[in-house]
């Protein structure tokens, strides 16, 4: 079905935070296998399918690019910053997930590896990861002491 729209559409996109529960925590990045920012550290994401949740999308995104299969996901907020994607407007919701230590993964579909970072070490993220990192830690270790 085509949709023709008087207005302009954004593009809606999920991420996902995945934090272990160590005492030194770790995340869980993708090296990016296409551009934009390729051969950079990103955070598991991708386009919202039409038929799904931006919750389901950042479980089904993580599992496609990473192999990990998480159940339960908090949402950290959505991002909408007009250039925050050079391919143009979208808006990210972002989402936490909590496991008790580093999983096998491995870089899938458009993601060339996919690493465990020391919370304390990432590298520079690519779009505005980096900020939503910020606010992930923020819900993290609010949830850790809830725990």
């Amino acid at each position: 079905m085509a949709y023709t729209y008087e207005y302009p559409r954004p593009a809606v996109t999920a991420d996902c935070v995945v934090m272990t529960k160590e005492d030194v925590p770790q995340v869980l990045l993708i090296e990016r296998g296409n551009d934009p920012y390729k051969g950079c550290w990103a955070l598991p994401g991708g386009f919202l399918e039409m038929d799904e949740t931006t919750e389901q999308c950042a479980k089904r995104e993580l599992k496609e690019e990473t192999g990990l299969d998480v159940q339960q996901v908090w949402q950290i907020g959505a991002y909408s910053k007009v250039d925050r994607d050079p391919r143009g407007r979208n808006v990210c919701v972002a989402y936490l997930a909590i496991i008790d230590s580093p999983a096998e993964v491995m870089g899938l579909d458009d993601a060339a590896k996919a690493q465990w970072f020391p919370i304390d070490a990432l590298p520079p993220l690519a779009f505005d990861h980096e900020d939503i990192m910020r606010d992930a830690k923020v819900l993290f270790f609010h949830s850790i002491e809830s725990l």
